[in-house]
């Protein structure tokens, strides 16, 4: 299979898609006021082609921070795309699309992957969905994209996700995540005074969250939102760490990104060696796949933001670059499975 990658910052689709040839499968990456524009058009360009579509920047070797991204597998695939609704309150009334589109690709975990883009209720969609892709043990790779807004085969969806079953009908396909962070054993904590629904940790150990947090790291109020993308708190899942940004402060808690509920063992994070750990997650795929064809991932918003405070973001993409075909999109969150993550990389690899 072949993985396109076009692109124009000043949003003009005719120029991103310029030399995609025949698509499979296209993925549209656009900008908030024109993305009901794009999604018409690329239809009208390429009608009854498989796609999805949402809001957010993408890159290859660069990045498209506003303007306009395409994405899109031909010479080799198989793809379906359709859309859940209602996702904010009963996704699984629509499972049977999910349930027939699978039944079409006939795919295995060896062969297929689902791709999806989001509009919210990440963990309640990941479950539904999940739910179906098990049954053939398929892997899930995705993110949640800008202004609750996703796009089908042509058509814009609000409270939705959008998805692609994709089977590579040349060689395998693999999900990977990668975590740049580890726990600070000796900060240890049982969350209390949640509210599930706002994502809201009240205490730490039966303290005020906002003051834990603050007297360990030694920061004001104001530095917390962007100490977060240094010090995440994590929930340990298995032999996994679920990563647990934190969005906003209120009052004395923490809003984050990720449910918490009471009693949750959480610990404190902290950043690792990123440069070493890229590398280590390019050295896994190249000795997983020999002979790449193209690898799609989704980056944390959170990670962009501290790639770039650190010059590293051309740097990163230059090295993923080397595993072959690169491409992705910045999402506000990680889907890896059945897994919604925070300030993570997942992707999936084509053979």
């Amino acid at each position: 299979m072949k993985q396109f990658f076009g692109m124009s910052p000043a949003g003009n689709l005719l120029e991103a898609v310029r030399g995609m040839g025949k698509p499979q499968l296209i993925m549209l990456l656009s900008n908030h006021d024109q993305f009901e524009e794009h999604v018409k058009k690329l239809e009208e360009l390429y009608p009854g082609v498989p796609s999805i579509g949402c809001i957010g920047m993408s890159y290859d070797t660069r990045i498209v921070e506003k303007g306009v991204g395409i994405i899109a597998f031909s010479d080799g695939v198989f793809a379906v795309a359709n859309v859940l609704e209602n996702v904010s309150t009963m996704p699984v009334k629509y499972i049977k699309r999910l349930e027939d589109d699978m039944g079409k690709v006939n795919g295995s975990q060896k062969d297929t992957v689902c791709i999806d883009f989001c509009s919210g209720n990440d963990a309640c969609v990941l479950t539904t969905v999940f739910s179906v892709l098990k049954r053939r043990n398929i892997s899930l790779v995705g993110g949640t994209g800008d202004a609750g807004k996703v796009s089908a085969n042509g058509r814009v969806y609000e409270d939705a996700v959008a998805y692609a079953l994709v089977k590579n009908l040349n060689g395998r396909v693999k999900a990977y995540k990668e975590n740049i962070y580890h726990p600070m054993e000796e900060y240890r904590f049982i969350a209390s005074k949640t509210d599930k629904a706002k994502y809201i940790i009240g205490e730490l150990n039966g303290r005020p969250a906002k003051t834990v947090y603050q007297d360990i790291l030694h920061i004001t109020e104001k530095e917390i939102l962007t100490q977060t993308f240094k010090n995440p708190f994590g929930k340990i899942n298995g032999s996994d760490i679920c990563i647990i940004s934190i969005k906003d402060v209120t009052g004395n808690a923490l809003t984050c990104f990720r449910q918490v509920n009471d009693s949750d063992v959480l610990f404190l994070l902290e950043l690792g060696e990123i440069k070493d750990i890229v590398q280590q997650t390019i050295q896994t795929i190249q000795k997983d796949f020999p002979k790449i064809s193209a690898v799609f991932s989704v980056n944390c918003l959170f990670r962009y933001l501290l790639f770039t405070e650190n010059h590293y973001m051309q740097q990163y993409l230059r090295e993923m670059g080397s595993l072959g075909s690169h491409a992705g999109f910045v999402g506000y969150g990680e889907h890896y499975n059945n897994q919604f993550v925070n300030q993570s990389m997942t992707c999936v690899v084509f053979e």
